[in-house]
C-alpha cells in the first residue's frame, strides 16, 4: 500500500471522527467458552485458539498460554502500527522482525508468594528492521509506532478492568 491509499482511505474516517468524537468509540469484544479440563476456546474471528495452562503452572503445553497470547498481541498490533505510520511516512521497509518476551514470575499466580507478582514485571518490544532509512527516521517511526500501538499503550497505562459476572440456575 502507497502513502496516498492510505491517506485516502483514512481522510474520511479522521473527517468523521473531527465532526463527531462519539462514532470512533466502538466497543471491540471477545468471547471464549469454557473447554475440556483447564482450558478455555477463543474465537478469534480468524481461527479457534484453545487456551489453557502454561506447562509452569502446571499445563501439557498443548494450548495456548494466555501470557504468550498478550505478547503476541503486541507484536501483532505494533507490527501493524509500525507499517501503517512508515507507510505515511513514506518510508520504505523492506522488511523486518518484532518480538516481545516477558518476565513472569510464576510463584505469584500459582499463590506461592504475596510478594511476587502476578502478571508481567517486564516486557520487552524489539524491532529488527530491515530499511535505508536515517536513524532520525527511524526514531521518529518507532516513537510514532509506540505512540499509536493500541496493545503497547493499553498495557503501559492501564484501563480500569470491570470485572461482572452472572450465574445460571
Amino acid at each position: 500500500m502507497k502513502s496516498e491509499e492510505l491517506r485516502s482511505l483514512q481522510a474520511p474516517l479522521k473527517e468523521k471522527y473531527r465532526v463527531n468524537p462519539g462514532e470512533a468509540m466502538i466497543t471491540l469484544r471477545a468471547q471464549g467458552q469454557i473447554g475440556e479440563g483447564v482450558t478455555c476456546r477463543v474465537d478469534t474471528g480468524k481461527a479457534l485458539v484453545e487456551a489453557g495452562l502454561h506447562p509452569a503452572t502446571g499445563g501439557n503445553g498443548l494450548a495456548a498460554c494466555s501470557g504468550d497470547m498478550l505478547l503476541e498481541a503486541l507484536v501483532a498490533c505494533a507490527g501493524v502500527t509500525l507499517k501503517a505510520v512508515a507507510t505515511a511516512l513514506e518510508i520504505e521497509l523492506r522488511g523486518g522482525t518484532i518480538s516481545a518476551e516477558g518476565d513472569l514470575d510464576f510463584r505469584g499466580t500459582l499463590g506461592v508468594s504475596k510478594e511476587a507478582p502476578v502478571g508481567f514485571s517486564s516486557i520487552r518490544l524489539n524491532f529488527d528492521l530491515d530499511t535505508d532509512a536515517s536513524e532520525e527516521q527511524v526514531t521518529t517511526l518507532l516513537r510514532l509506532t509506540e505512540r499509536y500501538c493500541v496493545v503497547k499503550q493499553t498495557i503501559s497505562n492501564p484501563t480500569n478492568v470491570d470485572v461482572l459476572h452472572s450465574v445460571k440456575n
